[in-house]
């Protein structure tokens, strides 16, 4: 894997970490990550030790 691919995907999954669950920052890193490394949302938020969770603006 190129460096630059590892250097941000470890990027993103810092940032989520720091961020609160729910924000709009923490949904928009959950994106890209998704995007970056082809994981689904409950994939990634398991891997942060969350449960999956519609983003705020899905809840019903």
């Amino acid at each position: 894997m190129p460096r630059e691919f590892l250097q941000r995907r470890n990027a993103l999954w810092q940032a989520l970490r720091a961020a609160e669950p729910g924000s709009e920052v923490f949904e928009r890193l959950v994106q890209e990550l998704c995007g970056l490394i082809g994981w689904d949302r409950t994939r990634v938020l398991a891997g942060l030790g969350l449960q999956d969770a519609p983003p705020p603006d899905r809840r019903e």
